[in-house]
């Protein structure tokens, strides 16, 4: 099955359910027309479908490899990697004072989809590079800036995250990686770093590792801690790569799924380095990258979700099974189980990817116009982003692998790679647990302000479906914010996950029941499905989220 990227319903999002016409209403994003984004979005879904996706099964079946201490891409990676930086996508949303194009974070979002889509393990390479940009943006000297983000956003070279270490994986503050002053200014960086996607490769000129360490004078913790960008090769006079750097791969990752992304243990022997920000403020501008990465990972769940939901339809429609129920459908899309996990996948596919693009246009409306309400809107949606979209990424992917039965188990039919790749996708950039502590702590931390506000925005267009499913939904996910606020930290914390679903699946109705409002009776049937079938599960996750940690702790493990 032929990957297609989904132009329509992004546009239909775009326009018609999140009315991000309005970006263009501001000076920053003037540009942003509708005829501009038809045009990106049609040229990027070129790109995903002619260029990327024919790679994407190499990179599962040739996986990178190391070779005399350099990491050898898979067959095309390569390739298509040049195409997607000759076209300016590196540098969508990047400033044009570096090269970029400055359109919307919004718009970069849909390209990141196609591309997570087409091939996720290749995605990963521009997406890290995007994290860079946006940290030295932020929070990168002038003399950096000007060296490095040209580079970084024309895609001659890539960016990596440097966070993890062996002992320090979620408590960041346990890193021990050290950074000594050298005689000219910069740092010198020793230390072992894993998980490190692609800390190394054959298909661009530099990388620019952005590392976590420690000067002499640290405090103890996340407070210690500095941000480093040290090249893979010391540029020269000329801002060209020079002399190799006091690093290397030790080893590559075999793992689950994405072989054809390499993720690297690295290793740090005195590397040459520069202070990125402010010393031992490594985790604001870290933060920074980090938070750009958490919505991109998200969005790398909506592309599986929506590349298993086509392999899925096409197979059920080719299979012939038995006598369908369904005489226009001779396939198995015409028995009832089939058409019900069918539904699901599609259904779920459409509500993440709208939380995902809400929380990227909340984000460009904050830098439009400076309202920080917005800014609040953007970083509440950002944990539920990445979860709920990681979460229906794996959650489309099996269901993928179950409409294909037996076949679905078998390597050829490619089904089964969609859900290897997507499995890490709630585990890194902070574990969905994580990002569901995040929402009921910091995100609630402003009293409940930012989700009051938008279960405000749900209550307005629950009265516009005249059942009442979706207000009631609304109205018991408000009475868990309530309890979550009043709560113990780790009362809030034992909640959290199904606190996240549950708003997630709110949210899911409330695009559904604006998108059948704009347009035709297949939005309208999909609504009602997800009214019916699915926002059900909300009264109990609700129920779940407020029980407390006591039962948790009740219970003997060795029972």
């Amino acid at each position: 099955m032929a990957y297609r990227a989904p132009v329509a319903d992004l546009r239909f999002l775009l326009g018609s359910v999140l009315g991000t016409d309005r970006l263009t209403a501001s000076e920053r994003f003037a540009e942003a027309t509708g005829e501009t984004v038809d045009a990106i979005l049609a040229e990027a879904a070129r790109l995903a479908e002619t260029v990327l996706a024919p790679t994407r099964r190499a990179g599962d079946e040739t996986p990178a490899r190391l070779e005399n201490g350099v990491v050898r891409t898979s067959p095309g990676f390569a390739q298509a990697y040049r195409a997607y930086a000759e076209g300016g996508w590196v540098g969508l949303a990047a400033s044009p004072g570096h090269g970029g194009m400055g359109l919307p974070l919004t718009l970069a979002t849909c390209v990141g989809e196609m591309a997570a889509g087409a091939n996720l393990a290749l995605s990963l390479c521009p997406l890290l590079s995007q994290g860079a940009i946006e940290a030295l943006e932020k929070h990168g000297s002038d003399e950096l800036k000007a060296l490095y983000l040209p580079k970084l956003v024309s895609g001659e070279w890539t960016g990596t995250m440097n966070l993890t270490e062996p002992q320090a994986g979620t408590d960041v503050g346990a890193v021990r990686s050290r950074a000594e002053p050298g005689p000219d200014g910069t740092w010198r960086i020793t230390g072992q770093k894993i998980f490190i996607t692609w800390g190394d490769h054959d298909i661009a000129a530099n990388i620019c590792h952005l590392v976590l360490a420690r000067l002499p004078d640290a405090a103890p913790g996340t407070r210690g801690l500095s941000l480093f960008l040290v090249p893979k090769r010391l540029p020269d006079a000329g801002g060209e790569p020079g002399p190799a750097n006091s690093l290397r791969v030790v080893s590559l990752e075999h793992k689950m799924g994405l072989h054809g992304s390499p993720t690297c243990v690295m290793s740090y022997e005195g590397a040459t380095g520069w202070l990125v920000g402010a010393p031992h403020g490594g985790m604001a501008a870290m933060f920074t990258m980090m938070n750009n990465a958490r919505l991109g990972v998200g969005v790398e769940g909506v592309g599986i979700a929506e590349a298993a939901y086509q392999a899925a339809l096409a197979y059920a429609r080719e299979r012939r099974q038995g006598r369908s129920p369904d005489a226009d459908e001779p396939g198995i899309v015409g028995f009832p189980d089939v058409r019900r996990m069918l539904v699901a996948m599609r259904a779920a596919t459409v509500t993440a990817r709208a939380i995902a693009l809400d929380c990227a246009f909340s984000l460009d409306m904050a830098a439009a116009i400076g309202d920080p309400a917005w800014a609040a809107r953007g970083a509440l949606l950002t944990p539920i982003a990445k979860a709920y979209g990681t979460d229906t990424g794996c959650e489309v992917a099996a269901l993928g692998v179950q409409v294909h039965g037996g076949m679905g188990y078998i390597e050829e039919t490619g089904v089964a790679q969609f859900y290897r790749d997507v499995r890490v996708t709630p585990i890194y950039e902070g574990t969905n647990g994580v990002q569901a502590m995040d929402l009921v702590g910091r995100k609630l931390a402003d009293g409940g302000a930012a989700a009051r506000a938008l279960l405000a925005e749900i209550a307005a267009t629950a009265a516009g479906e005249p059942e009442g499913r979706l207000a009631a939904a609304a109205a018991a996910l408000a009475t868990a914010t309530d309890w979550m606020l009043a709560a113990e930290p780790d009362d809030r914390f034992a909640g959290a996950v199904p606190y996240l679903r549950a708003f997630a699946l709110t949210l899911g109705g409330h695009y559904l029941v604006r998108a059948a409002a704009a347009d035709h009776a297949a939005w309208a049937a999909l609504r009602d499905f997800h009214l019916h079938r699915t926002l059900t599960e909300t009264a109990g996750l609700c129920a779940a989220a407020c029980e407390g940690a006591a039962g948790l702790y009740a219970v003997d493990l060795a029972f």
